[in-house]
């Protein structure tokens, strides 16, 4: 995730398209929950963690992890192959994610570049469908100059190209704040992709339309693992289900 775009307090960072990683904004909102929220603890990590010992991370609890991958068409992450590599060889489920940049080019160009860079997906039980990161703009406006119809249409051609790609509808990353903003509240993802949302606080608060529940939520910046505190909605058997996208 966006580690500048989730804090603003960290906006000089964003100049560094090397650095940029998925992480919260002060519109997140709120305070930090004080112990991990019901279900079961993952994390996700990007370049900014450099290379992980996931041994740690599993030994201290964590069954799941997302990596970033990439970001628009023109950064890969370079501790990618350390991190979704040495997930899977610790016994975690993993997946990779992509920071989308709807301001520079199309969504179905943006899924391809995301697959042919760590973003696609195999029916090998420990494998997560991949995550768009779609949130708060670092760069510039919140909504990247798009309208909310605009983008509503960017996200479309992004998730349907992935699953075109893939056979799997991509997990959507994101704020309430940011998609109310930015969509219009739109529902029109909630029947097929799964969602990852981001709030510190001690509840997870109101979801964005359409989803009645959610299926990963990112409650902290830091804690017991690198990087970002997430926490899957279910025990490790569903999550394996959501990996094998049914019956392995």
């Amino acid at each position: 995730m966006h580690r500048p775009l989730r804090s603003a307090l960290r906006t000089a960072a964003a100049a560094l398209f090397a650095t940029v990683t998925l992480t919260a904004s002060v519109t997140l909102g709120a305070t930090p929950a004080s112990a991990a929220p019901s279900g079961l603890p993952g994390m996700d990590v990007s370049s900014y963690q450099g290379n992980v010992n996931w041994s740690a991370a599993w030994n201290n609890g964590a069954r799941f992890a997302y990596v970033k991958a990439t970001e628009g068409t023109y950064y890969t992450n370079p501790y990618f192959a350390q991190q979704y590599n040495g997930s899977y060889n610790v016994g975690m489920i993993r997946g990779s994610y992509h920071f989308a940049r709807p301001d520079t080019t199309s969504g179905a160009t943006q899924a391809n570049y995301f697959v042919d860079h760590g973003g696609g997906w195999s029916k090998d039980g420990k494998t997560l469908p991949g995550a768009l990161d779609i949130e708060y703009n670092p760069y510039g406006s919140t909504c990247y100059g798009l309208s909310q119809a605009s983008m509503r249409s960017w996200i479309a051609s992004f998730v349907n190209q992935y699953y075109a790609r893939t056979g799997r509808w991509a997990t959507i990353y994101t704020t309430t704040d940011w998609w109310s903003t930015c969509t219009g509240n739109t529902s029109q993802f909630a029947s097929n992709n799964p969602l990852w949302i981001a709030r510190y606080s001690s509840s997870v608060g109101t979801l964005p339309a359409g989803w009645g529940t959610y299926s990963f939520w990112q409650w902290a910046s830091s804690g017991t693992f690198p990087g970002d505190q997430d926490v899957w909605n279910g025990s490790l058997d569903r999550l394996k289900v959501l990996a094998c996208n049914g019956p392995c």
